[in-house]
Order: structure tokens, then C-alpha cells, then sequence
């Protein structure tokens, strides 16, 4: 793998990871006190592999899940 890098003040490359995690501070993490990190790492291990790639809607993704997303091709 080769890092993409773009030069100072384009941020085109962090957008959708930037995006990614502004959704799941918002729709995790913000919403719940956690205990311990292990508590933590295993609610956010879920929000992203059960809730964000399975059920939830994308918009860009013509709103299905990104599962349902990559079933149909």
C-alpha cells in the first residue's frame, strides 16, 4: 500500500474519514459513558460492524446499507 498524500490545505484525501468519524462520535460515542476502553473498543466494534455496514442507510450508497450495497454487485 502507497499513502496518499495531497498537498497542504487539500483536504479532498481525510474527507470521508473525517466524515466516518464525525458519525460515529455523533451516533457512538457521544451518546454513552464507558465504564472501561475494553467497554469502549467493543461498543464501536459493533456500531461499525453491525450498525454502520449492515443497517444503516447510505445516502451515497442510493440510502441502503453498504452490505446490501455490495450484494447487489
Amino acid at each position: 500500500m502507497l499513502a496518499s498524500m495531497s498537498r497542504k490545505g487539500n483536504c479532498w484525501d481525510n474527507a470521508p474519514m473525517e466524515s466516518f468519524f464525525a458519525t460515529l462520535k455523533t451516533e457512538c460515542v457521544y451518546q454513552t459513558r464507558f465504564a472501561t476502553r475494553e467497554e469502549a473498543r467493543r461498543t464501536v466494534f459493533k456500531y461499525v460492524e453491525v450498525f454502520y455496514n449492515r443497517i444503516r442507510r447510505h445516502a451515497k450508497l442510493g440510502n441502503i446499507s453498504p452490505a446490501d450495497f455490495e450484494q447487489a454487485f
